[in-house]
Protein backbone atom coordinates (compact mmCIF):
# COMPACT_ATOMS: atom_id res chain seq x y z
CA UNK A 1 0.00 0.00 0.00
CA UNK A 2 2.95 2.32 0.58
CA UNK A 3 3.46 2.78 -3.17
CA UNK A 4 0.02 4.35 -3.70
CA UNK A 5 0.49 7.92 -4.89
CA UNK A 6 -3.17 8.88 -5.00
CA UNK A 7 -6.03 8.90 -2.55
CA UNK A 8 -8.65 8.43 -5.28
CA UNK A 9 -8.66 4.66 -4.85
CA UNK A 10 -9.52 5.09 -1.15
CA UNK A 11 -12.30 7.69 -1.47
CA UNK A 12 -13.48 9.39 -4.67
CA UNK A 13 -13.87 13.00 -3.55
CA UNK A 14 -10.90 14.94 -2.09
CA UNK A 15 -12.58 15.75 1.23
CA UNK A 16 -11.93 14.24 4.66
CA UNK A 17 -14.24 15.10 7.54
CA UNK A 18 -11.88 15.93 10.38
CA UNK A 19 -12.02 13.75 13.51
CA UNK A 20 -13.40 15.57 16.56
CA UNK A 21 -12.74 13.92 19.91
CA UNK A 22 -14.90 13.98 23.00
CA UNK A 23 -18.03 12.58 21.38
CA UNK A 24 -18.26 15.38 18.84
CA UNK A 25 -18.21 12.82 16.02
CA UNK A 26 -21.07 10.36 15.75
CA UNK A 27 -21.24 7.13 13.74
CA UNK A 28 -24.19 8.67 11.85
CA UNK A 29 -22.05 11.63 10.78
CA UNK A 30 -19.09 9.48 9.74
CA UNK A 31 -21.33 7.19 7.68
CA UNK A 32 -23.19 10.09 6.07
CA UNK A 33 -19.93 11.69 4.93
CA UNK A 34 -18.60 8.42 3.52
CA UNK A 35 -21.90 7.65 1.80
CA UNK A 36 -21.63 11.05 0.11
CA UNK A 37 -18.29 10.03 -1.39
CA UNK A 38 -15.96 11.87 0.99
CA UNK A 39 -14.11 10.20 3.88
CA UNK A 40 -15.78 10.16 7.29
CA UNK A 41 -13.49 10.02 10.33
CA UNK A 42 -14.22 8.77 13.84
CA UNK A 43 -12.11 10.25 16.65
CA UNK A 44 -11.11 7.23 18.77
CA UNK A 45 -8.49 8.86 20.99
CA UNK A 46 -10.74 9.17 24.07
CA UNK A 47 -12.62 5.91 23.49
CA UNK A 48 -12.06 2.53 25.13
CA UNK A 49 -11.38 -0.45 22.85
CA UNK A 50 -14.90 -1.72 23.56
CA UNK A 51 -16.46 1.61 22.55
CA UNK A 52 -14.29 1.77 19.42
CA UNK A 53 -15.59 -1.66 18.41
CA UNK A 54 -19.19 -0.65 19.13
CA UNK A 55 -19.04 2.60 17.19
CA UNK A 56 -17.20 1.00 14.28
CA UNK A 57 -19.97 -1.61 14.08
CA UNK A 58 -22.54 1.21 14.05
CA UNK A 59 -20.72 2.91 11.16
CA UNK A 60 -20.53 -0.34 9.21
CA UNK A 61 -24.25 -0.87 9.70
CA UNK A 62 -24.82 2.49 7.99
CA UNK A 63 -22.26 2.41 5.16
CA UNK A 64 -20.23 0.05 3.03
CA UNK A 65 -17.90 2.89 2.01
CA UNK A 66 -14.39 3.42 3.43
CA UNK A 67 -14.00 5.44 6.62
CA UNK A 68 -11.15 6.48 8.89
CA UNK A 69 -10.39 5.78 12.55
CA UNK A 70 -8.21 8.47 14.20
CA UNK A 71 -5.93 8.10 17.24
CA UNK A 72 -3.57 10.04 19.50
CA UNK A 73 -0.12 8.41 19.65
CA UNK A 74 0.71 8.70 23.36
CA UNK A 75 2.14 7.08 26.45
CA UNK A 76 0.17 6.70 29.68
CA UNK A 77 1.72 9.10 32.23
CA UNK A 78 2.50 8.49 35.89
CA UNK A 79 2.50 11.94 37.53
CA UNK A 80 3.66 12.42 41.09
CA UNK A 81 1.11 13.32 43.79
CA UNK A 82 2.82 16.69 44.10
CA UNK A 83 2.38 17.45 40.40
CA UNK A 84 -1.29 16.54 40.53
CA UNK A 85 -1.84 18.61 43.68
CA UNK A 86 -0.20 21.66 42.09
CA UNK A 87 -2.29 21.28 38.94
CA UNK A 88 -5.47 21.12 41.01
CA UNK A 89 -4.41 24.27 42.85
CA UNK A 90 -3.87 26.15 39.58
CA UNK A 91 -7.36 25.01 38.51
CA UNK A 92 -9.00 26.08 41.78
CA UNK A 93 -10.35 29.42 40.47
CA UNK A 94 -12.31 27.41 37.89
CA UNK A 95 -13.58 24.43 39.88
CA UNK A 96 -14.45 26.57 42.88
CA UNK A 97 -16.67 28.62 40.55
CA UNK A 98 -18.74 25.44 40.17
CA UNK A 99 -19.24 25.34 43.92
CA UNK A 100 -16.93 22.38 44.44
CA UNK A 101 -14.86 22.01 47.60
CA UNK A 102 -12.22 19.97 45.75
CA UNK A 103 -11.34 18.67 42.31
CA UNK A 104 -11.56 14.86 42.13
CA UNK A 105 -8.64 12.88 40.74
CA UNK A 106 -9.63 11.13 37.49
CA UNK A 107 -9.95 7.35 37.50
CA UNK A 108 -7.37 7.22 34.66
CA UNK A 109 -5.31 9.73 32.74
CA UNK A 110 -5.97 8.40 29.25
CA UNK A 111 -6.83 5.33 27.25
CA UNK A 112 -4.07 2.78 26.67
CA UNK A 113 -2.83 3.43 23.13
CA UNK A 114 -1.33 -0.05 22.77
CA UNK A 115 -4.75 -1.58 23.48
CA UNK A 116 -6.39 0.85 21.06
CA UNK A 117 -3.81 -0.06 18.41
CA UNK A 118 -4.54 -3.78 18.72
CA UNK A 119 -8.24 -3.00 18.37
CA UNK A 120 -7.52 -0.96 15.23
CA UNK A 121 -5.57 -3.81 13.63
CA UNK A 122 -8.39 -6.22 14.38
CA UNK A 123 -11.11 -3.89 13.01
CA UNK A 124 -9.31 -3.27 9.70
CA UNK A 125 -10.88 0.03 8.61
CA UNK A 126 -9.86 1.30 5.19
CA UNK A 127 -7.95 4.24 6.70
CA UNK A 128 -6.32 5.15 10.02
CA UNK A 129 -4.90 8.56 10.91
CA UNK A 130 -2.67 9.57 13.80
CA UNK A 131 -1.64 12.71 15.64
CA UNK A 132 0.45 13.80 18.69
CA UNK A 133 3.23 11.39 17.74
CA UNK A 134 4.56 8.94 15.17
CA UNK A 135 4.23 5.19 14.75
CA UNK A 136 7.17 2.83 14.47
CA UNK A 137 8.02 1.13 11.18
CA UNK A 138 6.80 -2.12 12.71
CA UNK A 139 3.43 -0.62 13.64
CA UNK A 140 2.93 0.83 10.15
CA UNK A 141 3.88 -2.53 8.64
CA UNK A 142 1.23 -4.23 10.78
CA UNK A 143 -1.40 -1.78 9.60
CA UNK A 144 -0.41 -2.33 5.98
CA UNK A 145 -0.63 -6.10 6.48
CA UNK A 146 -4.20 -5.48 7.69
CA UNK A 147 -4.93 -3.51 4.51
CA UNK A 148 -5.10 -0.13 6.27
CA UNK A 149 -4.07 3.12 4.57
CA UNK A 150 -1.91 5.07 7.08
CA UNK A 151 -2.00 8.87 7.44
CA UNK A 152 0.16 10.90 9.84
CA UNK A 153 -0.54 14.45 11.01
CA UNK A 154 2.29 16.98 10.74
CA UNK A 155 2.89 20.67 11.39
CA UNK A 156 6.26 21.13 9.65
CA UNK A 157 8.44 19.49 7.01
CA UNK A 158 10.68 17.46 9.35
CA UNK A 159 7.61 15.65 10.68
CA UNK A 160 6.39 14.91 7.14
CA UNK A 161 9.78 13.43 6.25
CA UNK A 162 9.71 11.32 9.41
CA UNK A 163 6.31 9.82 8.57
CA UNK A 164 7.37 9.20 4.97
CA UNK A 165 10.59 7.48 6.04
CA UNK A 166 8.62 5.08 8.23
CA UNK A 167 6.24 4.08 5.46
CA UNK A 168 3.14 6.25 5.89
CA UNK A 169 0.86 6.45 2.84
CA UNK A 170 0.03 10.18 3.24
CA UNK A 171 0.37 13.10 5.63
CA UNK A 172 -2.02 15.80 6.79
CA UNK A 173 -0.31 19.20 6.73
CA UNK A 174 -2.03 21.02 9.58
CA UNK A 175 -1.68 24.79 9.48
CA UNK A 176 -1.83 27.06 12.51
CA UNK A 177 -5.43 27.97 11.62
CA UNK A 178 -6.66 24.45 12.46
CA UNK A 179 -9.18 23.99 15.25
CA UNK A 180 -8.51 21.62 18.12
CA UNK A 181 -5.14 20.18 19.04
CA UNK A 182 -1.86 20.79 17.29
CA UNK A 183 -0.17 17.63 16.08
CA UNK A 184 3.44 18.73 16.63
CA UNK A 185 5.76 15.92 17.74
CA UNK A 186 9.22 17.17 16.71
CA UNK A 187 10.39 20.33 18.45
CA UNK A 188 8.38 22.80 20.51
CA UNK A 189 4.70 23.19 19.72
CA UNK A 190 5.12 26.96 19.94
CA UNK A 191 7.51 26.87 16.97
CA UNK A 192 5.03 25.25 14.58
CA UNK A 193 3.48 28.51 13.39
CA UNK A 194 3.10 28.10 9.64
CA UNK A 195 -0.25 28.89 8.07
CA UNK A 196 -1.85 26.25 5.89
CA UNK A 197 -0.84 27.80 2.58
CA UNK A 198 2.70 28.42 3.83
CA UNK A 199 3.09 24.87 5.10
CA UNK A 200 1.41 23.07 2.21
CA UNK A 201 3.83 23.94 -0.64
CA UNK A 202 6.84 23.19 1.59
CA UNK A 203 5.54 19.72 2.41
CA UNK A 204 4.46 18.97 -1.17
CA UNK A 205 7.99 19.83 -2.34
CA UNK A 206 9.64 17.72 0.37
CA UNK A 207 7.81 14.37 0.21
CA UNK A 208 6.76 11.89 -2.45
CA UNK A 209 3.56 10.74 -0.74
CA UNK A 210 0.15 12.44 -0.95
CA UNK A 211 -0.33 15.57 1.15
CA UNK A 212 -3.69 16.50 2.67
CA UNK A 213 -4.22 20.17 3.57
CA UNK A 214 -5.92 21.18 6.83
CA UNK A 215 -6.58 24.48 8.57
CA UNK A 216 -9.03 27.24 7.69
CA UNK A 217 -10.54 25.33 4.76
CA UNK A 218 -14.28 26.03 4.79
CA UNK A 219 -15.67 25.98 1.24
CA UNK A 220 -15.12 24.80 -2.31
CA UNK A 221 -12.96 27.79 -3.21
CA UNK A 222 -10.59 26.93 -0.34
CA UNK A 223 -10.48 23.31 -1.51
CA UNK A 224 -9.66 24.33 -5.09
CA UNK A 225 -6.87 26.57 -3.82
CA UNK A 226 -5.40 23.68 -1.81
CA UNK A 227 -5.59 21.29 -4.76
CA UNK A 228 -3.91 23.84 -7.01
CA UNK A 229 -1.14 24.16 -4.40
CA UNK A 230 -0.42 20.44 -4.63
CA UNK A 231 -2.70 18.86 -2.03
CA UNK A 232 -4.44 15.65 -3.11
CA UNK A 233 -7.24 16.21 -0.58
CA UNK A 234 -8.27 18.44 2.30
CA UNK A 235 -9.32 17.67 5.87
CA UNK A 236 -12.09 19.90 7.26
CA UNK A 237 -13.03 19.82 10.93
CA UNK A 238 -14.72 23.11 11.79
CA UNK A 239 -16.91 22.98 8.68
CA UNK A 240 -18.38 19.67 9.88
CA UNK A 241 -18.73 20.63 13.56
CA UNK A 242 -22.12 22.27 12.98
CA UNK A 243 -23.59 19.40 10.94
CA UNK A 244 -27.01 18.12 11.92
CA UNK A 245 -25.36 14.80 12.87
CA UNK A 246 -22.56 16.37 14.91
CA UNK A 247 -22.50 15.30 18.55
CA UNK A 248 -21.38 18.61 20.03
CA UNK A 249 -23.30 20.16 22.91
CA UNK A 250 -26.18 22.39 21.69
CA UNK A 251 -24.79 25.42 23.54
CA UNK A 252 -21.36 24.79 22.00
CA UNK A 253 -22.93 24.58 18.53
CA UNK A 254 -24.81 27.82 19.12
CA UNK A 255 -21.56 29.56 20.13
CA UNK A 256 -19.99 28.42 16.85
CA UNK A 257 -22.96 29.53 14.76
CA UNK A 258 -22.92 32.98 16.37
CA UNK A 259 -19.11 33.32 16.62
CA UNK A 260 -18.85 36.20 14.16
CA UNK A 261 -15.52 37.90 14.77
CA UNK A 262 -15.13 36.46 18.29
CA UNK A 263 -11.44 35.49 18.55
CA UNK A 264 -10.06 31.98 18.50
CA UNK A 265 -6.69 31.27 20.00
CA UNK A 266 -4.30 28.50 20.90
CA UNK A 267 -4.28 27.48 24.56
CA UNK A 268 -2.73 24.85 26.85
CA UNK A 269 -5.21 25.56 29.64
CA UNK A 270 -7.70 22.79 28.85
CA UNK A 271 -5.46 19.89 27.95
CA UNK A 272 -1.78 20.66 28.46
CA UNK A 273 -1.24 20.65 24.67
CA UNK A 274 -1.82 23.65 22.45
CA UNK A 275 -5.26 23.59 20.86
CA UNK A 276 -7.38 26.24 19.13
CA UNK A 277 -10.87 27.25 20.18
CA UNK A 278 -13.10 30.22 20.92
CA UNK A 279 -11.60 32.36 23.66
CA UNK A 280 -13.59 32.19 26.90
CA UNK A 281 -13.32 32.76 30.64
CA UNK A 282 -11.65 29.42 31.31
CA UNK A 283 -8.71 30.36 29.06
CA UNK A 284 -8.50 33.84 30.55
CA UNK A 285 -8.61 32.63 34.16
CA UNK A 286 -5.71 30.20 33.70
CA UNK A 287 -3.64 32.32 31.30
CA UNK A 288 -1.11 33.40 33.96
CA UNK A 289 -0.06 29.79 34.67
CA UNK A 290 -0.56 28.43 31.16
CA UNK A 291 3.05 27.50 30.45
CA UNK A 292 3.43 25.70 33.80
CA UNK A 293 0.40 23.43 33.51
CA UNK A 294 0.97 19.65 33.19
CA UNK A 295 1.40 18.09 29.79
CA UNK A 296 -1.36 16.25 27.96
CA UNK A 297 -3.08 13.99 29.03
CA UNK A 298 -2.78 14.94 32.72
CA UNK A 299 -4.26 18.42 32.37
CA UNK A 300 -6.86 17.11 29.93
CA UNK A 301 -8.08 14.48 32.38
CA UNK A 302 -8.25 16.96 35.27
CA UNK A 303 -10.20 19.55 33.31
CA UNK A 304 -12.53 17.01 31.70
CA UNK A 305 -14.36 16.76 35.01
CA UNK A 306 -14.86 20.52 35.03
CA UNK A 307 -15.92 20.64 31.40
CA UNK A 308 -18.43 17.82 31.85
CA UNK A 309 -20.08 19.67 34.72
CA UNK A 310 -20.04 22.93 32.74
CA UNK A 311 -21.79 21.15 29.86
CA UNK A 312 -24.53 19.93 32.20
CA UNK A 313 -25.08 23.57 33.20
CA UNK A 314 -24.87 24.94 29.61
CA UNK A 315 -21.96 27.08 30.83
CA UNK A 316 -19.94 27.60 27.66
CA UNK A 317 -17.44 29.90 29.38
CA UNK A 318 -16.02 26.83 31.15
CA UNK A 319 -16.18 24.44 28.15
CA UNK A 320 -13.54 23.82 25.49
CA UNK A 321 -15.06 25.35 22.36
CA UNK A 322 -12.66 23.88 19.83
CA UNK A 323 -12.82 25.37 16.34
CA UNK A 324 -10.59 26.85 13.67
CA UNK A 325 -10.15 30.42 12.51
CA UNK A 326 -12.78 29.96 9.79
CA UNK A 327 -15.61 29.27 12.24
CA UNK A 328 -17.63 32.31 11.14
CA UNK A 329 -18.03 30.62 7.74
CA UNK A 330 -19.37 27.32 9.14
CA UNK A 331 -22.73 26.36 7.62
CA UNK A 332 -25.36 24.36 9.52
CA UNK A 333 -26.73 21.53 7.39
CA UNK A 334 -26.73 17.76 7.12
CA UNK A 335 -23.32 16.18 6.55
CA UNK A 336 -24.23 14.78 3.13
CA UNK A 337 -25.62 18.15 2.08
CA UNK A 338 -22.37 19.84 3.07
CA UNK A 339 -20.35 17.38 0.97
CA UNK A 340 -22.73 17.96 -1.95
CA UNK A 341 -22.44 21.73 -1.52
CA UNK A 342 -18.64 21.58 -1.40
CA UNK A 343 -18.49 19.46 -4.55
CA UNK A 344 -20.77 21.93 -6.36
CA UNK A 345 -18.52 24.80 -5.27
CA UNK A 346 -15.40 22.93 -6.45
CA UNK A 347 -17.00 22.41 -9.87
CA UNK A 348 -18.11 26.01 -10.21
CA UNK A 349 -16.11 27.99 -12.74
Amino acid sequence: MGELMTLASVFPHPIIQGPMAGGNNTPAQVAAVSNAGALGSLACSLLSPETIREQTAQIRALTERPFCLNFFVQQTPNPSPEEVAQAKEWLKPVWSELGWSELPTPAKWCEDFSAQFETLVALRPAVASFTFGILSVEQIDRLHEAGIFVIGTITHVDEALAWESRGADAVIASGIESGGHRGTFIGAQENAQLKTFELLPQVVAAVNIPVIAAGGIMDGADIKRALRAGAQAVQMGTAFLVNDESGIHPAYKQRLLTAGDHPTRLTRTFSGRYARGLENRFMQTLAANERQLPLYPIQNALTSLIRSEAAKRDETELMSLWCGVGVARARPMAAAKLVETLLTEISAT
